[in-house]
């Protein structure tokens, strides 16, 4: 039975936009008094102590249980790379974060972060260039987010999208040149030795990597004049010529090597020999789709292998389903929650309006939990480890 995607609470990466924190903002704020009697509110820093539970390198932070009880998403962008390697922050430590209170998620990826990655020599009128733009694109995103949350119409956020669309190109019209003044291209040596060729004892035929080195040196050149369209084609030629070595190096995984790895992360019942029969001839349909780029079978056939496939999956136990939340539910919801999520599994897979609202009765009892759970997000500007401080590099 198809169950609703569950609400883990991971966090999402520094460059995703428009999450809203349920948090409020008054929280580390102070009043102030001016000279003339009035007040305006402040952002202080927030100051916390806890526990790290949760590092996510990607997006850059980690989850830090405060000793006051709340959990905290800790933004580390600010700092480099090598300062993190010297923190050697770890699962279960007791730090202190000093920082700043942010309202979701996307303000961590400031246009600070982002000229980190643009060559040096970018002039000062293009960084006020691509600031504004940068700013308009995320003022847009939170549009849209806004229009997604009171359920606007499709073509009312494709706009939103052919505008940030259009801004993006815009920004790319200007730092394109800087990259390709500063991008110094592999040697054909290097960038084919990169592919692993050799490792698996793969070898290029001689007059295969004459024509693949003509080609690359050609495709340089006109990377280098900013001829992207001919750039293109010359990559196409290029790929061409590798791809059957490619298909060696990698060769499409069979059907056998995918139920192994399928049964590595979801149990299933014994599936009778006639099926299987029928599984792997979707599969090797499916993966004949995706060599001939044909999108429109291979989601067609996707649907049906998986719709087939997933009939077969052992459900999840109630214990094993909440498990993944990682959060305390009460004991008297714990027994609704389980009732709701056994009638569930009970439904037959047509009664998809009973099931629907059985689902949303199990989320009216748990999304108060997950509002509880909800992490405060700080961008740290000072951690405190083992009485060492480290202030942020950037």
């Amino acid at each position: 039975m198809k169950k609703p995607i569950k609400k883990t609470w991971m966090v999402a990466s520094a460059l995703t936009i428009g999450m809203a924190v349920l948090t409020p903002l008054q929280v580390g704020a102070a009043s102030v008094e001016t000279t003339d009697n009035s007040s305006i509110t402040v952002q202080l820093e927030q100051k916390i102590t806890g526990t790290i539970k949760d590092i996510y390198s990607e997006s850059g932070g980690m989850i830090l249980k405060g000793r006051d009880g709340k959990n905290y998403f800790i933004s580390l962008i600010k700092f480099s790379d090598e300062q993190l390697e010297k923190m050697n922050l770890v699962e279960g430590q007791e730090i202190s974060i000093e920082g700043s209170l942010v309202e979701n998620y996307s303000d961590f990826y400031t246009f600070d972060v982002f000229k980190r990655g643009l060559p040096k020599e970018v002039t000062q009128e293009d960084l006020t260039k691509l600031e504004k733009m940068f700013n308009e694109i995320k003022k847009l995103k939170k549009e849209v987010s806004a229009e997604i949350e009171k359920e606007a119409t499709e073509e009312e956020i494709g706009k939103k999208y052919e505008e940030i669309e259009k801004i993006h190109e815009e920004m790319y019209k200007i730092t394109t040149p800087y990259y390709l003044a500063a991008w110094q291209p592999q040697s054909f040596e290097e960038f084919i030795q990169d592919y692993g060729f050799n490792e698996k004892n793969i070898f290029i035929k001689e007059n295969d990597t004459t024509q693949l080195k003509a080609i690359y040196t050609e495709w340089v050149k006109l990377e280098k004049s900013g001829d992207e369209e001919k750039a293109n084609e010359k990559l196409d030629e290029f790929y061409k010529i590798l791809q059957p070595y490619l298909d060696e190096l990698n060769p499409p995984e069979t059907f056998e090597e995918f139920m192994d790895s399928y049964m590595e992360v979801t149990e299933l019942i014994d599936i009778p020999a006639e099926t299987l029969a029928k599984l792997k001839t979707l599969h090797e349909d499916l993966q004949k789709a995706l060599k001939d780029e044909n999108d429109e079978i291979y989601d067609k056939l996707h649907e049906e292998f998986y719709g087939l496939l997933n009939q077969f999956e052992k459900p999840q136990t109630f214990e094993e389903y909440m498990a993944d939340f990682k959060i305390e539910v009460s004991e008297a919801d714990s027994k609704q929650l389980k009732q709701l999520y056994e009638e569930i599994l009970a439904l037959d897979e047509k009664e998809q309006e009973k099931t629907e609202a059985k689902w949303k009765a199990f989320y009216n009892i748990l999304d108060p939990y997950f509002e509880a759970y909800e992490e405060i997000l700080i961008s740290a500007s000072k951690i405190t480890k083992n009485g060492e401080d480290y202030l942020p590099q950037y």
